[in-house]
């Protein structure tokens, strides 16, 4: 089947070849979505419709006291004996994946995860590694990675994306999630808005490096994101739909990673921040904020950065010549001081990426001349950051980097050394090359002093 010429519901993409003019078949393999009121009564009918006659519940103590005993009982109802597990150990770790793995039942054919974020990526990880199909019962909506295909595992100090697969059935109950606590909803809205920059950072890798790109994806998601941002005043009165809304557009943007085959039209220079702050995290033992949070306050911070390179009379022979000074033993010593005990596996992501390399960066800055009226133009059209700032603030979600704890300094370092997390090109990798991070982030920092925002 050919690729939908305009955006569609999100019933529309699942489980179903669609050829594309961008030269790929996108393909998710979600046999099923359902976000509505009472979408939790139908468990019973799709493991009956999927042939499942044993499943394994994973929860925690909370999401078993929102929605898992409801989910226990009526499979009950309908005549299956689920096997629940209430998880004592959560993080995205060996420990977790352990006890998820050695209390599966000897005849579990289907695993079914009923929280969000940590429940969810270990269970489609642990389902991945099992052999085992897994379904998802959101309890709140306040990240994007319920239908992606891919789980996150903490790996030598740093999260890494890990192989796995999507849930077969994804059901959103609404009458559950309008319950789910405002900070929560919020979070998914900031992790939305960051897919503005995103898919920035996408144009921008088409622009320069000659990256593959699907207009109609990316068309896909920022429809997706703006409907929801169009209902945004709705968000605090626990509007059904509207939160209904939020989690539909966080599961077709989640479900682009099957879709497209990797989180390039989701995840940009906002994602890096984040992670950097959760290495930073880990550290000192307390996390910042929510994931969403986090990225909500990034994608300000990085749609800054777009700003100040829109207005800026670039000097590609000065960034020429900050290519050729570039001393790798330098850089790996600034990489071991900010990162610490993640440094390591960040090092060996540049010797094998050789992303900051000069060879690499001077045939960028290269094609960044050549097409700066172009990037120019790409630049105007990001939603400024002083408005999406200010929707954050009407909402009471963070949007500045005092709202999350983040200090000058380690703001500063957050914009020198994030981009290294992973090797995608964004606009900090952009403005890194061009020679004019430091200065750019300077700036901001001193103006969100001035501001009293940090």
């Amino acid at each position: 089947m050919k690729m939908y010429q305009t955006t569609q519901p999100i019933e529309k993409y699942l489980n179903i070849p669609l050829e594309c003019s961008c030269g790929r078949t996108h393909f998710a393999p979600i046999k099923a979505i359902r976000v509505s009121s009472g979408a939790i009564s139908l468990l019973p009918d799709y493991m009956k419709q999927y042939g499942y006659s044993h499943p394994y519940l994973l929860s925690d103590r909370i999401t078993y006291d929102i929605a898992g005993y409801r989910c226990e009982a009526i499979l009950q109802q309908a005549g299956f004996s689920p096997f629940t597990r209430i998880l004592t150990h959560m993080a995205y770790d060996e420990a977790t994946l352990g006890e998820i793995v050695l209390n599966k039942p000897d005849d579990c054919d289907v695993m079914i995860g009923i929280g969000t974020g940590q429940i969810t990526d270990m269970l489609r990880f642990a389902s991945f590694k099992l052999g085992l199909p897994c379904f998802t019962v959101p309890t709140a909506a306040p990240m994007d990675g319920f239908s992606a295909s891919v789980g996150i595992m903490n790996v030598d100090h740093l999260k890494a994306t890990m192989p796995a697969h999507a849930s077969e059935v994804i059901l959103g109950d609404t009458d559950v999630l309008k319950g789910a606590p405002m900070r929560m909803t919020l979070a998914g809205f900031g992790d939305l808005v960051g897919k503005y920059n995103a898919l920035n950072d996408w144009r921008l890798g088409r622009i320069v490096n000659g990256e593959h790109y699907c207009e109609k994806i990316a068309t896909m998601v920022e429809d997706y994101v703006t409907g929801v941002t169009e209902d945004a005043d709705r968000i605090r009165d626990k509007d059904p739909e509207t939160i209904g809304g939020i989690l539909n557009a966080l599961l077709l943007t989640g479900a682009t990673v099957s879709l497209y085959g990797t989180s390039r039209a989701i995840s940009g220079a906002e994602h890096h921040m984040s992670h950097y702050w959760e290495v930073l995290g880990d550290e000192r033992g307390k996390p910042f904020a929510m994931h969403g949070e986090q990225v909500a306050v990034a994608t300000v911070l990085a749609l800054s950065v777009v700003e100040k390179l829109k207005d800026r009379a670039i000097d590609f022979n000065r960034a020429r010549a900050a290519a050729q000074r570039y001393d790798s033993d330098t850089w790996a010593a600034q990489i071991r001081l900010a990162y610490g005990e993640a440094a390591e596996a960040i090092l060996a992501l540049e010797e094998k990426a050789q992303k900051n390399a000069p060879e690499g960066r001077l045939k960028r800055i290269d094609a960044m001349e050549e097409k700066w009226p172009e990037i120019r133009s790409l630049l105007e059209t990001v939603i400024p950051a002083g408005q999406l700032r200010e929707l954050l603030r009407s909402l009471g979600c963070p949007c500045d980097p005092r709202d999350i704890g983040v200090t000058p300094e380690i703001l500063k370092d957050t914009f020198l050394y994030c981009k290294e997390t992973r090797t995608i090109f964004t606009v900090y990798q952009m403005a890194w090359d061009l020679d004019l991070m430091d200065e750019i982030s300077d700036e901001i920092i001193r103006f969100l002093k001035q501001e009293n925002r940090i």
